[in-house]
């Protein structure tokens, strides 16, 4: 690669990984092509990349970003996960990938200036998708006014009950 194609990769990475919400580097030594391509197609659905990074580019790129944090782990042979939206997804393709297929290694990741190791992207995993967190959210805003309004309304409620109980009461005598 020359010169000036290697700063082009470069400027490129720096650019991607500024902008990414979630870096996670795998080790995807011993996996062969169809395999790497089925994770891609997998990554790529839910609108994440996938790529191998020469780890001597991926040091320069990653200078003034959050990756730069985990310059250090930058050994051997390195894919890079990038997520620009939704920070949970390719760690849950990732993991439950890694279990289908032991030679896929998950090192450590990156989201927003904070490292996270292994146990940390298996807890990010976990997490229902964004779609969910949001809906439960919207549930629990509803559910106070509802609730609010329920009670107001018990109040009028329960005084007809009273006065009904009344009139019944001097019916009877």
């Amino acid at each position: 690669m020359k010169l000036d194609e290697k700063k082009n990769v470069v400027s490129d990475l720096h650019k991607r990984l500024s902008s990414a919400k979630v870096v996670i580097v795998t080790d995807y030594k011993g996996l062969d092509v169809t395999t790497m391509n089925r994770l891609r197609r997998q990554l790529g659905e839910i609108e994440c990349e996938y790529q191998v990074v020469k780890n001597t580019l991926l040091i320069r790129a990653s200078e003034e970003t959050g990756v730069a944090l985990i310059k250090d782990d930058f050994k051997g042979p390195n894919a890079l996960a990038l997520s620009y939206e939704d920070p949970v997804a390719p760690a849950k393709v990732l993991t439950d990938f890694a279990k289908e297929n032991q030679r896929l290694e998950i090192k450590i990741g990156v989201m927003g200036s904070r490292v996270l190791d292994l146990n940390d992207i298996k807890a990010l995993s976990s997490l229902p998708s964004r779609e969910v967190l949001l809906g439960q959210l919207l549930s629990a805003f509803n559910g106070v006014p509802a609730a609010f309004v329920r009670v107001l309304n018990g109040i009028p409620q329960q005084f007809l009950n009273v006065l009904q109980a009344i009139k019944e009461q001097k019916e009877a005598a």
